[in-house]
């Protein structure tokens, strides 16, 4: 037993209650159990109960035993003066002025068992091997307060770079756009390039798309190293040299990784199409926000890196022709992890309820992401049709499943209750 699962049990009300009782012999009856108190003080508040024929209003402090509220020195604390109910695990210790309701001997053993199997368990996620007890019902509603928690999460970022950029949208868009052309494993230095050059600055050079490329190439650190035989990477070179010396710019101290990525999502050959989609696109955050549909941003997103890319997936390394169009995987990535939180994030900042609305539909036509956590679902049997679902089962895993929170999942209430 622990205090977590005490409060869960208390605000569910998942004890026997009938003929209740204080340890003292007094008739007790729970008319509201309260709503559980975030800040300091008890632990519950705006509680009612009735002992004997006296109807009590207050609040409701939980201990495993009683001794721990001479341990929390609460007989010394004004906080607790209005606590009309102790509610302990286990009453170990006598206790004046506050009535003392137990508990142990009024939970179901099959409760606690559930419990501790759950936190016991190192599979997959914890409950595993009881997920398809779970309806359909429960898993929808669940679901939608996933994503809008993981919204929210996301969106936060975003307004922070907002706050950064003295509320610039393009910029912010900017930022949040080429941090996700990283993907995972070079998140943090495609944003780190991109805050190292403003769009104001790439705005005279966006007509030609080599200049894009060697500035983005050049502070990603991409371009050090003495290649020979390669015009093209010498050509971008010096380009980004003459830059560096204007502009006075610095590569940015985040490395760039190669390893144990397939070629396709090579920086390089990311960073060529986002050169090639800032030369193709002017006010990129306002055609996002305006698009009627995802279709109209799936066209936003189609670019081609130039020729070169074509034979290339790094520099100095020759292959045999592959158009390296930005594919449609990637296309959706971006939907989902740098659209859809900009969109909500205005509708946030904004108020406006249809662009966050806008937001979580563009979502669900979206392609579903596959990765090892949408996998480990699927094989439990959980739909994963698209975006949506594929963040929410993100979230639970990341969020709820890796962290045990099983008493504050949805599902974890229901097993535990069934």
């Amino acid at each position: 037993m622990n205090e977590k699962l005490l409060h869960f049990i208390w605000q569910k009300q998942y004890y026997n209650p009938n003929e209740l009782v204080t340890v003292s012999g007094e008739p007790l009856k729970v008319i509201a159990t309260g709503t559980y108190n975030f800040d300091q003080g008890p632990d519950f508040k705006q509680a009612r109960v009735q002992i004997r024929q006296t109807t009590w209003a207050g609040n409701i402090e939980l201990h495993l035993r009683t001794s721990d509220w001479y341990r929390h020195q609460h007989q010394h604390d004004r906080n607790y003066d209005n606590v009309i109910l102790h509610v302990v695990w286990k009453h170990d210790a006598e206790q004046n002025g506050v009535p003392v309701l137990e508990l142990e001997n009024r939970v179901p053993k099959v409760l606690l068992e559930k419990f501790e199997g759950l936190m016991n368990q190192t599979s997959f996620i914890p409950c595993e091997k009881m997920m398809t007890r779970v309806e359909e019902i429960h898993w929808q509603s669940w679901k939608d307060r996933l994503v809008a928690e993981r919204l929210q999460r996301k969106s936060a970022v975003v307004l922070k770079y907002l706050e950064e950029n003295k509320g610039n949208w393009e910029e912010t868009c900017w930022w949040i756009i080429a941090r996700n052309f990283g993907s995972r494993v070079n998140m943090a230095a495609f944003e780190e390039m991109a805050k190292s050059l403003s769009l104001p600055l790439l705005a005279r050079h966006r007509s030609q798309q080599i200049q894009l490329e060697s500035l983005f190439m050049g502070q990603a650190g991409l371009l050090r190293e003495k290649i020979s035989g390669d015009d093209y990477y010498t050509l971008l070179q010096r380009e980004y040299h003459f830059f560096r010396e204007k502009y006075r710019l610095k590569p940015v101290s985040q490395p760039v990784y190669f390893l144990r990525m397939r070629p396709g999502n090579f920086p390089t050959l990311r960073l060529a199409q986002l050169a090639a989609l800032m030369h193709k696109t002017t006010h990129l955050f306002a055609r996002i926000r305006d698009a009627a549909d995802a279709a109209e941003l799936r066209e936003l997103f189609d670019v081609f890196a130039n020729d070169y890319w074509h034979y290339h997936y790094r520099f100095g390394e020759g292959t045999r022709y592959r158009e390296k169009r930005m594919g449609a995987v990637m296309s959706d990535s971006l939907l989902i992890n740098a659209v859809v939180p900009l969109l909500f994030a205005y509708g946030l900042y904004h108020g406006d309820e249809a662009t966050k609305q806008k937001a979580m539909d563009l979502l669900e036509r979206t392609t579903a992401e596959n990765n090892s956590i949408t996998q480990g679902f699927r094989r439990m049997g959980v739909k994963n049709s698209n975006g949506y679902d594929s963040q929410a089962i993100t979230e639970l895993k990341n969020e709820y499943c890796n962290n045990k929170r099983c008493l504050e999942c949805m599902i974890g209430n229901v097993l535990l209750k069934t």
